[in-house]
């Protein structure tokens, strides 16, 4: 059936190899969701076929820009770039779309700043930022008020990036940037004061509902080593 409907890549190989298991998600993935039709199959669909073939968007958001070369295609494949980690190419992309007679938007010179903290090159991100506030002043999320705070801790800025992971935490839907400030701090030899921020991020998760406890569990357990420290 695979082979008969065009799906032979990359399903062929997951079934051949994993027989039983592979089976089984090609009936999960591919059928059911054609069966039952609805809206919330087709989404369990997307997901698992992204679980099993990550590169598969990455690849189809590829020949749509190959096919037409347009701000959207080069942006989405951009940001697709930057889930997968691929920080070189996410940059060029977002180099490609700023330069584009319609690109010239505030989120894709953050998407740059974001692709240049993942390669490392946090003085880059900062100029980019500092560029984005010059040319849209009025500019400001709570992801770009974090994503800067990062940049400028990586820079060195050190005095800046505790103000900006306050700021942020004032905005932002999660408690990344107040853990990140209280990591900052221990790293400051500011100990007390990374514990107390530590310890405020420990009792509102705990008091939190599971949900929100599964979403930031990573953060929870940073906080946590930090409280107990």
């Amino acid at each position: 059936h695979a082979a008969r409907t065009g799906r032979f890549m990359p399903w062929g190989f997951i079934i051949l190899f994993l027989p039983a298991i592979g089976a089984l998600a090609y009936v999960v993935v591919e059928l059911a969701p054609e069966w039952l039709g609805s809206r919330r199959a087709r989404q369990a669909r997307g997901r698992l076929a992204g679980a099993l073939d990550p590169g598969r968007r990455y690849r189809e958001l590829r020949d749509q820009l190959a096919v037409v070369d347009t701000v959207a295609n080069r942006s989405s494949l951009a940001e697709e770039c930057l889930a997968l980690g691929r920080f070189d190419e996410a940059l060029a992309q977002y180099n490609a779309v700023l330069a584009m007679p319609l690109g010239d938007e505030p989120s894709f010179m953050l998407g740059k700043a974001r692709a240049q903290l993942g390669l490392g090159d946090a003085a880059g991100a900062v100029t980019t930022f500092d560029e984005l506030k010059r040319l849209w002043p009025k500019y400001e999320t709570p992801e770009a008020e974090l994503v800067r705070a990062i940049a400028l801790e990586g820079a060195g800025r050190m005095d800046e990036a505790l103000a900006g992971y306050g700021a942020a935490s004032q905005h932002f839907p999660g408690v990344e940037p107040n853990v990140r400030l209280a990591q900052l701090l221990k790293r400051l030899g500011r100990d007390a004061e990374a514990q107390a921020v530590a310890q405020d991020v420990v009792t509102s998760l705990r008091r939190a509902p599971p949900h929100v406890r599964a979403n930031e569990r990573q953060w929870l357990a940073s906080a946590e080593r930090i409280a107990g420290s």
